[in-house]
């Protein structure tokens, strides 16, 4: 009964939230040791991070890698007009928007799946040898990766191919690597297979930091294992989902370049170029890199701004943010 009343009392009268300590030359003499700690780290970002950023100046230029910067020509947004204007690029973009999507929708999906899944293996044998399956190929390369993917989708001794004709539901082998319509979809169950495990970490972590008398009492009152999944867990890890959600939104341009690069060919080029491979086309191959930077700008921009607009949908909502 007291319990009763005490919950009942949080309920009602919930704690006020504490006021932020304003920054004072107090305070950051008090924190000094790890203001100097944090000094190392804040050059690497500056020299990496925002020192390259002068040369998103030559997206505004007709470069030329032999003039000095007095001496280049200036042509404002003629490089973007070219972009937005450029059949091309415009599929490059449709592709790498779609395989972001299908990366991003697959990879939240199955990892929350497998998380949950592995919470309920209570033999911590198999529960580690699962967990060690999963995270392993997070740590082969993309190379090893897409040469694992295309042995197995072979026309002639593939595993996918023998499969399928076993069970019957395909009656001749089918050339997956050549036919676009299906590369997007290869595309993402390579991502699901690479990093399911790796992005469970996190939710496994979360998971683990749930109060177990949340499940002792759903057991009291008969709660299914479906059941506690769906009213204990996930809402336990509700903040860790929206945070994650905020930051992959924001990254939905980056739809990866190594395995499209390595899977892709001539028959598939129409679905496989995303703006990683057109940079590195025109950037590189081509010389044109004022094209190259002004397509770098657009993405980074992009993302930016799904990022604020994500963070800012999730503070309107109530869910956590990341700003």
């Amino acid at each position: 009964m007291d319990e009763t009343l005490e919950i009942e009392t949080v309920v009602r009268h919930p704690k006020k939230k504490k006021k932020k300590q304003p920054i004072t030359w107090s305070l950051l003499k008090s924190q000094n040791q790890l203001i100097w700690m944090s000094v190392p780290l804040m050059l690497y970002i500056i020299l990496f991070a925002y020192v390259p950023v002068w040369g998103w100046t030559m997206a505004f230029q007709n470069y030329k890698p032999a003039k000095s910067f007095s001496e280049q020509e200036w042509v404002g947004f003629k490089q973007f007009k070219f972009l937005f204007t450029d059949d091309n690029f415009i599929r490059v973009l449709r592709n790498t928007v779609a395989m972001g999507l299908i990366n991003l929708i697959l990879g939240f999906v199955t990892a929350i799946v497998l998380a949950l899944l592995l919470n309920e293996i209570k033999n911590m044998f198999w529960k580690r040898t699962v967990q060690t399956i999963s995270y392993l190929p997070h740590f082969l390369s993309w190379i090893i990766v897409t040469g694992i993917v295309a042995t197995s989708l072979s026309i002639n001794d593939g595993i996918v191919n023998i499969v399928l004709m076993k069970l019957h539901l395909i009656k001749e082998p089918i050339l997956w690597l050549s036919e676009g319509k299906y590369f997007w979809g290869i595309v993402g169950a390579s991502h699901v297979w690479k990093e399911v495990g790796w992005n469970t970490i996190i939710y496994l972590a979360a998971i683990a930091s749930i109060d177990p008398a949340l499940y002792e009492a759903a057991e009291i009152d008969g709660a299914s294992r479906y059941k506690k999944m769906r009213f204990v867990t996930l809402p336990g890890i509700k903040a860790t989902i929206v945070i994650l959600m905020i930051m992959s939104i924001g990254h939905v341009l980056e739809a990866g370049f190594e395995v499209q690069y390595l899977l892709g060919n001539g028959l598939v080029v129409d679905w496989a170029e995303t703006i990683d491979i057109f940079v590195l086309k025109y950037g590189l191959a081509q010389g044109n890199y004022s094209l190259a930077t002004a397509g770098g700008i657009f993405k980074t921009v992009v993302s930016v701004t799904l990022l604020l607009m994500a963070n800012g949908i999730s503070k309107r909502l109530g869910e956590e943010r990341l700003l």
